[in-house]
């Protein structure tokens, strides 16, 4: 009989990439003219992301170096913190949101502000990532990360998507949203494999263990079948080492115990499927392999914070949840 995972493709830190599927929360095409600046609020739990079609401006975030974007720039502040955006130091930034804007869609604005100087163009966003895949990387990413087009070895395709990007946020066209939100995916997950190649964080933690042979074997595993009947003995025979070094290099890179992550793991599906499907609670906790729906709902309660539940009943419930116990260190 063909083992079936000889035609398995192993590639975790490729499939960890292909879950950042992004849903979109809010839109903004800025027109700018000097002197401006602009105050973007903190957004938990989301990504902010700047496009400059037009003109240059400055980007700060958290009392960090400020970053100076030009035109075909592509700027990420991938943990949703309060930041600026202004022409030059001193100028007032005021926030955002309290500014006059056209609403061209529920989800999709037209600003025009400034002191009638040079222009500056701006495509904004504010987006989330639900898949639980995301959240260990997103977690990992820098204050700010900067994808400069001219200095880019895919220049030519980057600037491409960006004037795509730019003639769907000005004519705003049926499904227009849907295209911007998928152009900003390739974006993003680009900035965020630039990041990966140049930085040494990358090769560390959750990410380095991804990419290690054999961990990486058994944290796809876990992701993919997550209802399956783990054990540390199982995972380490995935991974071709003992049982013993299987514990201990899997505490050391990821950060927390293998049957811990695993648990934590089924956690973030069974919240994602909560917001998104609203199953039946029994059939959650077998889908996720647990044998009661009391079982599941007390591992629920203990990763999450709240009860499954109360999350079926108001998905926005868990944006408030404290800190799952990795997170905090």
């Amino acid at each position: 009989m063909t083992d079936r995972r000889m035609w398995t493709p192993v590639d975790p830190l490729g499939e960890a990439l292909h879950f950042l599927r992004m849903t979109g929360t809010f839109y903004c095409r800025s027109e700018l003219t000097a002197p401006w600046g602009l105050e973007m609020p903190a957004m938990p739990d989301c990504l902010w992301f700047h496009v400059v079609t037009a003109g240059r401006c400055w980007l700060e975030s958290g009392g960090g170096e400020p970053l100076c974007l030009q035109p075909g720039d592509f700027a990420l502040v991938p943990h949703g913190a309060g930041h600026r955006l202004w022409t030059e130091p001193g100028v007032a930034t005021p926030d955002v949101v309290g500014l006059p804007q056209d609403m061209l869609s529920e989800r999709y604005s037209l600003l025009r502000y400034g002191g009638g100087g040079a222009g500056t163009t701006l495509i904004c966003g504010v987006v989330r990532f639900d898949h639980p895949a995301a959240h260990p990387l997103l977690k990992l990413l820098p204050r700010v990360i900067h994808q400069d087009a001219a200095d880019s070895a895919h220049a030519d395709w980057m600037q491409s998507t960006l004037r795509l990007m730019a003639l769907e946020a000005r004519e705003l066209r049926p499904g227009g949203e849907t295209v911007i939100t998928r152009l900003a995916d390739i974006l993003v997950i680009q900035a965020i494999r630039a990041w990966m190649q140049k930085a040494p964080a990358a090769r560390t933690g959750w990410l380095g263990a991804l990419q290690d042979p054999q961990l990486g074997r058994a944290l796809m595993l876990i992701h993919r079948e997550p209802a399956r009947a783990w054990t540390l003995a199982s995972l380490a025979s995935e991974a071709a080492m003992s049982r013993s070094a299987f514990a201990a290099r899997f505490t050391e890179l990821v950060g927390e115990p293998a049957m811990h992550y695993v648990a934590r793991w089924r956690m973030h599906v069974a919240l994602n499927s909560l917001k998104e499907e609203k199953p039946a609670l029994g059939e959650l906790a077998s889908r996720l392999g647990y044998q009661s729906e009391a079982a599941f709902s007390r591992a629920f309660k203990r990763f999450i914070g709240i009860s499954p539940g109360a999350v079926r009943r108001n998905p926005e419930a868990a944006s408030a949840r404290p800190p799952l116990v990795s997170e905090r260190n």
